[in-house]
């Protein structure tokens, strides 16, 4: 069984920073690539960034420059350094990886539980 556990969400002031952290465990073969995604209230679930397993990157446009995606192969982690936070970064942050589990023949999406992160004065 493969899950994904998230944490690092909470609340902090505009202008501020977190780190959201999200790790696999279980009987994993190979975990290809990963991302973060958020749902504001009302609003559908976006991609935030996503990162393959060379260490390739993308962010969506409202995040660039001030977030970072990266990852821990060895651990099977992946990582959201998000800086310079601003109130319509609020949402819950959800984590995403396309996991092949041992003893199977192809690859299946997981997602984390979700975090909340509100940025709020």
């Amino acid at each position: 069984q493969v899950q994904f556990v998230e944490s690092g969400g909470g609340l902090v002031q505009p202008g501020g920073s977190l780190r959201l952290s999200c790790a696999a465990s279980g009987s994993i073969f190979e975990i290809y690539d990963m991302g973060w995604y958020r749902q504001a209230p009302g609003k559908q679930r976006e991609l935030v960034a996503g990162i393959t397993s060379g260490g390739g990157t993308n962010y969506v446009d409202s995040v660039a420059g001030r977030f970072t995606i990266s990852r821990d192969n060895a651990k099977n982690t992946v990582y959201l350094q998000m800086n310079s936070l601003n109130p319509e970064d609020t949402a819950v942050y959800y984590c995403n990886a396309n996991v092949k589990p041992l003893g199977w023949g192809r690859t299946i999406i997981f997602w984390g539980q979700g975090t909340q992160v509100t940025v709020s004065s």
